[in-house]
């Protein structure tokens, strides 16, 4: 045989040489789960290794990955259902706690990048990513409350604005919101293909939003489809997104793929909680090996074309690099 690929492979040492995909934890964004309150840290039951945090105890949390090479965060906040409304007006409200934090976080820690969430289900009653009116979700109508939470996030410091309500024309409304404000240089990493999947259950425990009537399916994509997050990719892009992203991650490699393959911009992906929480359960019964398994799947997001990877393994990841298991 003249050609014999495993030449490549023969050791350790060849196979980093043309290895070809690298994930390093500056590709890495951990997404934070924030509450109202002091001395706060409770584990969210349907996501192992992952908490609700008061501001304190999370400001611990976020040096310790610093120091593991962690410098992206996106933040959460739960908000207590006495404080909700129809209109979700307590996102942009002077007295949010999560606009406090987002100062207090950028005010402590200057060098990271911090990523906001931009929708209205954290503070709409009704649980929904949009203005609910006789059942139904109202597009034009939910973009200026969206414009409103991108300046008043600005104002407190956020680095990049992530809008995940998947509305129409939101893209657009934020970037002009922020350019009038005089914020040109927040960025925009938007939720460009956002699937309606079944993958989110841990994340809406961890912060009570769950739709209290209906489903998201009239604003989030149906999973079938792959042309049309060319069609929102297109859309994000002309009316200025700086990012796009796809969410969930596993289950849509494909759609990573399309998109790197068809923008110039980075790509995102979300590795979701229901993934990580299958991940996670699996590993606690002891049918995969976690440190195997973990690097393994965050690596194939990656390879998919994926440039910055949110995912909830983001720490533990950070903790094996370092120490030189991977």
């Amino acid at each position: 045989m003249l050609i014999r690929p495993r030449r490549n492979r023969a050791n350790n040492t060849i196979r980093e040489m043309v290895k070809e995909t690298v994930l390093r934890p500056s590709n890495l964004v951990f997404p934070l789960f924030l509450v109202d309150g002091e001395g706060i840290k409770v584990e969210v039951a349907s996501l192992p290794g992952n908490y609700r945090w008061s501001l304190d105890l999370l400001l611990n949390e976020i040096k310790e990955c610093i120091e593991l090479g962690i410098k992206s965060f996106v933040l959460f906040p739960a908000v207590d259902e006495l404080l909700k409304d129809s209109l979700g007006s307590y996102g942009y409200s002077n007295d949010n706690f999560y606009l406090k934090a987002i100062k207090k976080i950028k005010k402590t820690f200057p060098e990271i990048v911090l990523i906001s969430d931009i929708a209205m289900d954290p503070y709409n009653s009704d649980g929904h990513d949009g203005l609910v009116e006789n059942g139904k979700i109202l597009n034009d109508e939910t973009l200026p409350i969206l414009g409103k939470m991108a300046v008043a996030q600005a104002e407190h410091g956020i680095d990049i604005v992530g809008p995940s309500d998947m509305m129409d024309g939101r893209v657009a409304y934020i970037r002009e919101s922020l350019d009038k404000a005089g914020f040109t240089n927040v960025a925009i990493m938007s939720y460009t293909a956002k699937y309606a999947s079944a993958f989110y259950g841990p994340f809406r425990d961890a912060l009570d939003s769950a739709p209290k009537a209906g489903d998201k399916k009239s604003y989030q994509m149906d999973p079938a489809n792959s042309t049309e997050a060319l069609r929102e990719a297109e859309l994000d892009t002309i009316e200025g997104a700086d990012y796009l992203m796809i969410k969930p991650a596993l289950n849509y490699l494909d759609i990573i793929q399309l998109l790197k393959q068809n923008s110039d911009l980075p790509i995102a992906a979300y590795h979701v909680s229901g993934e990580c929480a299958m991940l996670a359960a699996a590993c606690e019964k002891g049918w995969l090996d976690f440190e195997k398994a973990m690097p393994e799947t965050l690596l194939s997001i990656k390879r998919a074309g994926a440039d910055v990877i949110l995912t909830y393994f983001a720490k533990d990841y950070a903790k094996m690099y370092k120490s030189g298991k991977i």
